[in-house]
């Protein structure tokens, strides 16, 4: 019987909890305005063809897979197979997608190497185990790249979903800053 109450529990954790975790067609940015995410950007990303953002600019995406995302940053590929189950995508700067040129091989494989290092980047973030310090780094990484207003105009969801916490965690520390730390012991 207890097993059959634990069953029941299970399931209806699971059921309320999964339309938390897909993306909806449009975020909500923290002035609440709604953008849309763009869906050329998206098209062009799930055409088969690699694209680079251009590093010679202040910008980036961050792509939104099914339960995490991604961010691409100046140098990095994007589209091709690897990008092929993203569902949104978040310009952030000036956004700037150049073509790869077919016969260069060289090129491609440092525009890989560039996008391993911005995930490598975000894995180091996510491993420390304190949500609050995960998302105080990550928002001082992009402060540090981007401009504070161009990052505070940023919605939460996306942060949290690049280092592996609830938006509300994002939120909170957006609002106190490193407080969040010394007044909540995770």
């Amino acid at each position: 019987m207890d097993s059959e109450q634990h069953r029941r529990y299970q399931t209806s954790m699971v059921s309320t909890y999964y339309p938390e975790a897909s993306f909806h067609d449009s975020l909500v940015m923290p002035d609440g305005t709604e953008q849309s995410q763009g869906s050329d950007i998206l098209t062009r990303l799930h055409s088969g063809e690699v694209f680079i953002v251009n590093s010679r600019r202040r910008n980036g995406l961050i792509l939104f897979k099914r339960y995490h995302a991604e961010f691409a940053g100046p140098g990095a590929a994007v589209g091709g197979d690897y990008d092929c189950d993203c569902q949104r995508a978040l310009p952030i700067g000036n956004l700037s997608l150049l073509t790869l040129e077919s016969n260069s091989n060289q090129e491609r494989q440092n525009a890989y190497k560039i996008r391993r290092q911005w995930i490598r980047l975000i894995k180091q973030i996510t491993e420390n185990p304190v949500p609050g310090q995960r998302v105080q780094k990550i928002l001082d990484q992009f402060e540090q790249y981007f401009p504070p207003d161009i990052v505070a105009l940023l919605p939460d969801v996306a942060f949290a979903l690049l280092v592996g916490v609830l938006p509300q965690t994002v939120g909170m520390v957006r609002r106190l800053g490193s407080e969040v730390n010394s007044r909540f012991n995770y």
